[in-house]
């Protein structure tokens, strides 16, 4: 299992997500299921010591999320 944080962008507006699945691929392919109508990517760099969870069985899915931030805000 790895876990990654992965940017969710629709218009002005965008968060970020961590989650945790059996591959990046997969990480990315949960949260296009949760966000559909949004632009979907991961954030590098990746947490090298964070990236690998050590409970092999542990549940895919998302772990947190982030307040959603506006462009404008941003530039500031």
């Amino acid at each position: 299992m790895i876990r990654v944080s992965v940017e969710v962008r629709n218009k002005a507006a965008h968060f970020r997500v961590g989650i945790q699945a059996s591959s990046i691929n997969r990480a990315i392919n949960l949260v296009k299921a949760f966000y559909s109508s949004c632009d979907v990517r991961v954030i590098f760099p990746i947490d090298p010591e964070g990236f690998f969870v050590e409970d092999a069985l542990g549940a895919e899915g998302l772990i947190e999320r982030g307040k959603p931030q506006e462009e404008e805000k941003l530039a500031a």
